[in-house]
């Protein structure tokens, strides 16, 4: 009576997403490292990291070469080598970002991308809900946008997470330090308020890009937007994942409805 499924997509609709539920109550599964060398399909166990190239790529080479670099994300970039890179990864080239590449020109693409995503990092259905948070005490906030995150699809999810785990990093760098040998190391200056305040509005979008009000944000719109995505940042780690209580909740519910399901996890657990 055992299940053979090998694919997340061979399962109807309802089984997926309490399966893609039960994938986040572990910390090592949103590790994009245990992924490296696994063939790429939707599989149960791990379900496979989405996050795209040219988000991943973007982050890595800023970790790597930019986290000292004051006022990333702020100061001017060519817009004649952004445009390149943007079109060697609009045209599926496989984009090797190195130290030659300036961080201003990366940070620019990076931005770009989450402006003119088809669709927003997060989906404009939930930007309302999502800034109605703004107005509640932390604990409150926190508990819904927790519950609110497990609505986004799994790739918007992925790069979410991607995306404010990378700031997080950001703006640990922002003050200045001082090296083992006694020589300072200059901060960045990318507080988590500057952060959300730039990348805030590429994230969460009311309209999409090209149409009459996009990028026409209100005032009080966008405080939220920044407290919101400040939140977001802080506090990612526990927010992406799914609570003891929780996950007994939905294997109760697999075990009532789908128990040949909850049989082929045991067994791949």
């Amino acid at each position: 009576g055992a299940m053979s499924v090998d694919s997340i997509t061979d399962l109807s609709d309802n089984t997926s997403k309490l399966l893609e539920a039960l994938q986040l109550s572990h910390p090592h599964e949103l590790d994009p490292r245990r992924s490296l060398g696994k063939k790429k399909m939707l599989s149960l166990n791990p379900i496979s990291w989405q996050v795209p190239r040219i988000v991943e790529r973007c982050c890595k080479h800023i970790e790597s070469h930019g986290l000292q670099t004051v006022g990333i994300f702020r100061v001017g970039s060519s817009k004649k080598r952004v445009q390149q890179l943007r079109e060697e990864f609009d045209q599926g080239l496989d984009v090797f970002l190195d130290e030659h590449q300036s961080v201003h020109d990366v940070a620019a693409l990076l931005k770009e991308f989450l402006r003119d995503m088809p669709d927003s990092l997060i989906p404009r259905e939930l930007y309302t809900p999502f800034l109605s948070t703004a107005s509640m005490e932390v604990p409150e906030q926190l508990a819904t946008l927790q519950l609110l995150l497990f609505l986004l699809p799994p790739c918007h999810s992925d790069t979410l997470h991607r995306i404010l785990r990378f700031l997080r990093d950001v703006a640990r760098h922002a003050d200045s330090s001082w090296g083992p040998d006694g020589q300072q190391i200059p901060g960045n200056k990318m507080t988590v308020s500057n952060l959300a305040t730039i990348f805030g509005p590429n994230i969460l979008q009311k309209e999409k890009p090209g149409e009459k009000d996009a990028g026409v944000i209100n005032f009080e719109d966008s405080a939220a937007i920044i407290l919101v995505l400040q939140r977001l940042i802080e506090h990612h780690q526990t927010l992406f994942m799914v609570s003891a209580e929780m996950q007994e909740d939905i294997l109760r519910r697999l075990f009532q409805t789908e128990p040949d399901v909850i049989d082929y996890l045991l067994r791949r657990k």
